[in-house]
């Protein structure tokens, strides 16, 4: 299997955003702009892994301006990372005003995609030639990138089998909700006023 350039499965889709995209608010709906991405990473995993591809998961979504109807969107994805079967696709987004060309940075977002083989059982990928300093700051900043989100999903899991209702029901106080549920006596003094 030889490796392969970050250019051999770079993608760029490009759409125009109609009026059945619209929200409630009138704005291209948040879950439509998802599933583009979700296919244009598919589209980059499996063109660099030769094989199926599953989207495992996806980080960094967050929308940073509203898409407009008439604008168009576009999704420029690469290959930022590869593991033995997995892939990290990076992914830009942009919308351009038609009329006054201009154009704004939506959001980026990572996918992470497994490659799958005739099994269905995950495959190997070929190896990423990296061309460029970009390409290798790239590659670096999703292993860390893993790294951090492995030691976050830990901390999480701790806090979660360490959960003490006394201790941990002291961060309710001031927050949006109402508890509902029979509890003893002492445990509703912690949350009195008086």
């Amino acid at each position: 299997m030889d490796p392969r350039t970050v250019q051999f499965s770079r993608t760029k889709l490009t759409e125009l955003m109609i009026p059945s995209f619209a929200n409630f608010g009138g704005k291209v709906h948040g879950g439509l702009i998802l599933s583009l991405m979700d296919k244009v990473a598919y589209a980059v995993a499996s063109k660099h892994a030769g094989t199926y591809c599953v989207t495992v998961t996806v980080d960094g979504v967050e929308f940073l301006q509203p898409v407009e109807v008439g604008e168009l969107l576009t999704l420029d994805a690469a290959v930022h990372y590869v593991g033995n079967s997995s892939l990290v696709v990076g992914i830009k987004v942009t919308s351009e005003n038609v009329k006054t060309n201009e154009v704004k940075h939506t959001n980026n977002s990572y996918f992470t995609m497994v490659a799958k083989g005739e099994d269905g059982k995950p495959t190997k990928v070929p190896e990423l030639i990296l061309e460029d300093i970009t390409e290798m700051r790239r590659f670096v900043d999703a292993i860390k990138r893993m790294k951090v989100k492995k030691e976050a999903n830990a901390k999480m899991q701790k806090e979660h089998d360490e959960f003490i209702m006394v201790d941990d029901m002291e961060m309710l106080k001031d927050q949006r909700c109402k508890i509902e549920f029979k509890v003893d006596d002492d445990f509703n003094d912690l949350f009195s006023d008086t």
